[in-house]
């Protein structure tokens, strides 16, 4: 079995659910229905998150490794 992650507009989402629940329980289910977030929004709905990036945004240059210093 797929697993698929759809971005639905709000114009169609009534029509698209409709269309899903027509099938089986065992041929579709829909595992998660919640509203997209953009990235910004998902990065500060993570609990800690916003701070740790102002943390590490007001590190001091000295702290970073230039890439041709990183052992890959």
């Amino acid at each position: 079995m797929q697993t698929i992650t759809l971005k639905i507009d709000d114009n169609v989402s009534e029509k698209f659910l409709w269309l899903l629940n027509h099938f089986s329980k065992n041929e579709v289910t829909i595992l998660d229905q919640t509203e997209f977030k953009n990235d910004d929004e998902y990065l500060r709905s993570i609990k800690g998150m916003e701070q740790s990036i102002i943390d590490a945004s007001n590190e001091p240059d000295k702290n970073f490794v230039t890439i041709d210093k990183l052992d890959w």
